[in-house]
């Protein structure tokens, strides 16, 4: 099983960054995709789901601290998950993972998870 995140860096504030995650050795499309952030002195924070297209018509949802600025999406075609980041505000500073499965805080809970992308947002 293979997770790779990817597309972190350093950005000002209002910039953008898009994330992308790659993955291999399960059937992706099986399950719903999750976006994850660890934040530094801080515990892990959900901030993004998009459920599969055959059970949950890749249904979208959003913490609320992200609504209106992040957009996720999903290539099942390329085994694929990203994370569009519009908008960055210094408090988006973490590490971010992706994570397969059922949403959760705790990525111990979800399927398949990688090892994070850092994103950090600075003046």
């Amino acid at each position: 099983v293979r997770v790779v995140e990817s597309g972190g860096g350093v950005v000002q504030p209002g910039g953008s960054l898009r994330l992308s995650c790659e993955t291999s050795g399960f059937t992706f499309k099986n399950y719903d995709g999750n976006w994850v952030r660890q934040a530094p002195g801080k515990g892990p924070e959900w901030v993004s789901t998009i459920n599969t297209f055959a059970t949950g018509r890749g249904t979208t949802y959003y913490a609320d601290s992200v609504k209106g600025r992040f957009i996720i999406s999903r290539d099942d075609a390329k085994n694929t998950l990203n994370l569009q980041m519009n908008n960055l505000k210094p408090e988006d500073t973490a590490l971010y993972y992706c994570a397969l499965g059922i949403g959760s805080n705790r990525l111990e809970d979800y399927d398949y998870y990688g090892q994070g992308t850092q994103v950090t947002v600075s003046s």
